[in-house]
């Protein structure tokens, strides 16, 4: 066999740019600049991108591994539409993973634990006064992340890593899931009192009680 005449640093180049692209494509989904069920052109992309038409496809093809774009043949990508149902399958996963996590986590929360989560809360609490949309779901994604991470198992934070992406999708189909910057941190702060108790059960409760309400209003909104 004839050794590959390709450089292994153009692979990683390449693949480098196809992160890029995916990126951006996510980035301009969670901002709406592309709305469910609209049709992503290839053509277009690599136009406003500077790029060839290959790492664009590829982009897409690993955003459809994230559920964040569906494929229909010879008609291209398209950005996936959620409905109810696949909606509460998303959170129903989503509190199953946080449930443990924080039982998990109030049995073994310590004061650095405490100190990451309550400067997280303060950030995004930040990030929401400048009505920051983008940076608030992402801000809110990486509180409940820090809760997981310092949960202690690797694996369910990897679980929840991949989940993410078609969490920001759910997100991205409300305007807001608070009223206001207090509110974020009133829902927010409930759950380290909940950690400072010790006790698995109001720990259980407030976070189904935190995630409900998002869930809630996100199924609703599409249901309108």
């Amino acid at each position: 066999m004839a050794p590959s005449t390709t450089a292994p640093g153009a692979f990683i180049q390449q693949q480098n740019l196809v992160e890029q692209v995916a990126d951006y494509l996510t980035q301009a989904i969670i901002q709406q600049h592309f709305l469910p069920g609209e049709r992503l052109s290839e053509v277009q992309l690599s136009r406003d991108l500077g790029v060839s038409r290959a790492p664009v496809r590829e982009a897409a093809r690993l955003l459809e591994s994230r559920g964040l774009l569906i494929s229909k043949p010879r008609r291209g990508f398209f950005v996936r539409a959620l409905n109810a149902v696949e909606l509460e399958d998303v959170f129903d996963l989503r509190l199953c993973f946080e449930r443990h996590a924080i039982q998990r986590l109030s049995e073994r929360y310590s004061s650095d634990a405490e100190y990451a989560l309550r400067q997280q809360i303060e950030i995004l609490c930040e990030v929401t006064a400048s009505n920051d949309g983008t940076r608030r779901i992402e801000e809110d994604l990486q509180f409940h992340r820090l809760m997981i991470h310092y949960a202690g198992n690797a694996r369910l934070l990897r679980a929840f890593d991949g989940l993410t992406h078609e969490l920001r999708l759910c997100i991205t189909l409300i305007t807001k899931t608070h009223e206001a910057p207090d509110t974020i941190a009133t829902s927010h702060f409930k759950l380290l009192d909940a950690l400072a108790s010790g006790d698995s059960a109001a720990c259980r409760e407030a976070i189904d009680y935190h995630i409900g309400v998002a869930r809630d209003f996100v199924v609703r909104s599409v249901g309108e």
